[in-house]
């Protein structure tokens, strides 16, 4: 199953949400190998862009062959926004806004979740991507600021007339932040409003829910976030389930301790062992929850500083 945004065929309908902290070029690579039918950076400032500020060098990394991909950014200003993803978007084939990040800090800058509140605004980044930019501009959004602003529909067909070629809904509130149960109703009210496709995102755990969210919104395909963290078999698993009908086995322990491995070669590669191993800590508490000794393996891996230190810990894991 094919799901096309604009001129971009993607393999498969299933797309590895953009989560800051988590979907660095590293990651990103696994999930692509995974199956994803595309790949989403963490969303990048378009003034640090416009500002030099380098740490977006190691957010923005990546290789022509994890395409289909998309390049997140969030800002206010229509002609920066604009002006910025024409500046980086060359390797991608697809940028996407963020009009939904909840954190206090984006909200407060007018950012984020914050342009729920104002769309003519919203409008104006939107319309002002499309027409300058020379390839399809997608938008991530959530149901509403708050259950006093559920405008999720509204804003999907201000989206659609700005030209966006797709549009993500988280089925959450901004006032939500991540609580509560994700509202799939909403998403389905969005599909029916607009003739772009339309991406549900929220509470998918399983292959199971992500077949239940297309069936019973429409959607044309879904964005897992939460759920890939330590688990990227969740993007194999989900694509093979809607690909065929059959649900492949939970990976071994063997095949788990490959991966952690891999991911940790790939970001000290990419970032450095000193940064990569600090980060590869909650990363290997993701990949070992559940896991028998998790509590002691937690403790050991507080104490990693090089990757010899993390090879250590893999291969203490019980098989």
């Amino acid at each position: 199953m094919k799901l096309r945004i604009g001129d971009v065929e993607l393999k498969s309908p299933v797309v590895a949400a953009p989560m800051a902290g988590v979907t660095d070029y590293s990651y990103r690579r696994i999930l692509h190998d995974m199956g994803a039918g595309l790949t989403v950076t963490e969303m990048v400032s378009a003034k640090a862009i416009l500002y030099g500020n380098k740490g977006n060098d190691t957010i923005l990394r990546t290789d022509e062959d994890m395409g289909p991909q998309a390049v997140q950014l969030f800002g206010s200003d229509p002609l920066i926004m604009a002006s910025m993803a024409e500046r980086v978007y060359g390797p991608f084939d697809i940028v996407d806004v963020n009009m939904g990040c909840p954190v206090p800090k984006i909200v407060g800058n007018h950012e984020g979740s914050a342009l729920m509140k104002d769309p003519d605004l919203a409008y104006r980044i939107l319309e002002t991507m499309c027409r300058v930019l020379k390839k399809p501009v997608t938008a991530k959004f959530r149901k509403g600021f708050d259950d006093t602003h559920v405008n999720a529909v509204e804003f999907a067909r201000m989206a659609e007339s700005a030209g966006v070629a797709a549009v993500t809904i988280h089925g959450r509130t901004r006032a939500q932040m991540y609580s509560g149960r994700a509202d799939w109703d909403i998403i389905g009210q969005v599909k029916a409003a607009v003739g772009i496709p339309v991406i549900g995102n929220g509470d998918i755990e399983s292959p199971e829910d992500a077949v239940r969210m297309m069936k019973e919104t429409g959607c044309d395909g879904v964005a897992i976030g939460r759920g890939l963290k330590g688990d990227p078999w969740l993007m194999r698993r989900t694509v093979h389930y809607i690909d065929t009908g059959e649900l492949l086995h939970e990976p071994d322990i063997a095949e788990k301790k490959a991966i952690m491995l891999r991911h940790a070669e790939l970001m000290c590669e990419h970032k450095g062992e000193h940064t990569a191993i600090l980060e590869m800590r909650r990363h290997l508490s993701w990949y070992t929850a559940g896991l028998t000794n998790s509590a002691r393996l937690r403790g050991a891996m507080n104490d990693m500083c090089t990757l010899d230190d993390l090879r250590a810990v893999v291969d203490s894991i019980e098989t």
